[in-house]
């Protein structure tokens, strides 16, 4: 198995991929993490090893992890996914943040009435991973806020190492967000437990790799369910149904044509009405291909559907569903302005990097 620079180097020597200073000198400073984690852990632990910590009560000091932050389009994601691909031990975790904390609520609930549930969750945690790689570690939401210092706290003293990607420096996470006196101790332990690193200044993968093609048709004319059906017939390896009826989470979706794992919905099935984060994360499981018709120019009467919209493609884009639409506007002109403007930019950058052949090419991660 390669290491993360042998990696990186190979990686240089494919068509499209560009040398970019700030890149490297990430790739460097996981390489070294990726050693120091080999020096400590090996390839596969010890039995009297895990026997050990089983029993171990005293906190143990992690290895100083990686916090890579930076504009949308700068490869951290890139980064992360080559670092933890290439650790030889089957003790880690790669999950999206807002995945992983959705795994921790559920868990509390499922320990309500136990004695100290936040420690029982940090115990099966690091009994999984030794490293744990979050990408897009962005926190808005307040359940969230309240309790990720405590877990934090708890997941470090048990010696679990950090690698994280972000948009924003570890001090401005949830900036100007209720109650966030009580977030800083996560902060602080962010900034104790790993490096931060900027990755600014280079090369725009994302935008390098942009192809509209047939990905992303506008406007919203007659050829636009044409270009649709041209892609549903040419992504299902059967005839699809028409008009299904699908069960998501105990709430029924209608879906325009259905076959297999491509399914093709409208945009207000999805978008426009009671739907949540979980029913994102099931159809990113259900389907490899997901083609939506209809998305309209988002403006502030739209915001709803907008953060909707944000939500599901995150989703999508972290287990690689392939997703093919009709809107109204080119994509740069798709979010006409309002009070998620710094969400949609991410947006907009994951939409542009979902038409690439490299996207395409990754395989679906159910």
């Amino acid at each position: 198995m390669p290491t993360p620079w042998q990696r990186y180097q190979s990686d240089l020597q494919r068509e499209g991929f560009s040398h970019d200073p700030a890149q490297e000198e990430a790739v460097r400073l996981l390489q070294d993490l990726y050693e120091r984690l080999l020096a400590r852990h090996g390839s596969r632990e010890s039995g009297f090893a895990a026997l050990l910590r089983k029993f171990r009560k005293q906190p143990v000091e992690p290895e100083i992890g990686l916090y890579l932050w930076g504009g949308v389009g700068r490869g951290k994601t890139y980064l992360v996914d080559t670092f933890f691909e290439c650790l030889p031990f089957q003790r880690k975790l790669r999950v999206h943040f807002h995945r992983f904390m959705q795994r921790v609520h559920s868990e509390l609930t499922d320990l309500e009435g136990e004695v100290n549930p936040l420690e029982r969750v940090a115990d099966r945690l690091a009994e999984e991973a030794l490293v744990v790689c979050f990408d897009e570690f962005f926190v808005t939401d307040i359940g969230d806020a309240m309790i990720l210092g405590g877990l934090m706290e708890a997941l470090f003293a048990r010696g679990v190492t950090l690698v994280a990607t972000s948009n924003i420096v570890p001090e401005k996470l949830y900036e100007n967000g209720l109650q966030r006196q009580r977030f800083l101790p996560a902060i602080a332990l962010v900034e104790k437990y790993t490096r931060v690193v900027n990755v600014d200044a280079g090369i725009d993968y994302r935008l390098r790799t942009l192809q509209q093609a047939e990905l992303y048709h506008c406007p919203l004319d007659e050829a636009a369910d044409a270009s649709l059906r041209k892609s549903f017939d040419a992504l299902a390896v059967e005839a699809g149904k028409h008009w299904e009826r699908i069960q998501i989470n105990g709430r029924y979706l209608t879906v325009r044509c259905l076959a297999d794992d491509v399914a093709w919905f409208d945009f207000g099935e999805l978008c426009d009405g009671p739907r949540s984060q979980n029913d994102y994360i099931e159809l990113a499981r259900i389907f490899h291909a997901v083609l939506l018709s209809g998305v309209p120019e988002f403006n502030a009467d739209l915001n709803d559907q907008a953060r909707r919209f944000i939500n599901l493609v995150d989703e999508f884009y972290d287990r690689n569903v392939k997703l093919v639409m009709t809107a109204a506007k080119p994509l740069l002109e798709l979010y006409a302005g309002g009070s998620l403007a710094f969400e949609f930019q991410r947006t907009q950058s994951r939409l542009q990097e979902m038409q690439s052949h490299e996207y395409l090419a990754r395989g679906h991660r159910p």
